[in-house]
């Protein structure tokens, strides 16, 4: 099983009670929609499946989830802080008009202040936010991709603009 055809859903933060119940953080847009008996987890670079025996979710972006054959917090530990996958088939195919921050990779973003930045060349995602790299000035300069700092998104022309916090840049532009 190779990690290219699953796409990653969450991520477990912690475990739930005695029993084995794991408490999860979901990036995933809308994987409340999606039915699946299994869900993946990587382990030791392979991605091994656990069968799903409940799943709830009790507020966005969480989810309490409870394994067959995980029935102890024993065993429940060794998977927090790990992600979980599913198959590439049960991914929701996206309609060509729904635009994602996750589809910022190759813009060029543009800074308020300081100009042209660069070619966005990564978009990574982490439990809490989203975050882009740009080489700028022959350095790997990350901000996040949020509402406060995007001032609009150029989709056809292939541009963000953004005004970052004073500052930011200087941290990796020293030394």
């Amino acid at each position: 099983m190779k990690t290219e055809d699953y796409f990653r859903v969450g991520t477990v933060t912690k475990t739930r009670g005695l029993k084995g119940e794991l408490q999860v953080y979901v990036d995933f847009d809308g994987l409340e929609n999606i039915e699946f008996t299994a869900v993946f987890f990587e382990v030791a670079g392979k991605l091994v499946p656990y069968f799903v025996s409940t799943i709830k979710y009790p507020m966005t972006n969480t989810a309490y989830l409870v394994l067959e054959e995980v029935d102890h917090i024993d065993k429940a530990s060794l998977l927090v802080k790990k992600d979980l996958y599913l198959p590439n088939k049960l991914k929701p195919v996206k309609d060509e008009n729904e635009f994602t921050l996750m589809d910022l990779q190759g813009f060029i973003a543009i800074d308020e202040n300081h100009g042209e930045l660069g070619e966005i060349t990564e978009v990574i995602e982490y439990p809490q936010q989203i975050i882009a790299s740009v080489h700028y000035k022959n350095r790997e300069v990350l901000f996040p991709l949020n509402a406060e700092f995007i001032k609009g998104i150029d989709v056809e022309g292939g541009e963000i603009y953004l005004a970052l916090p004073d500052g930011l840049l200087d941290v990796y532009l020293e030394g």
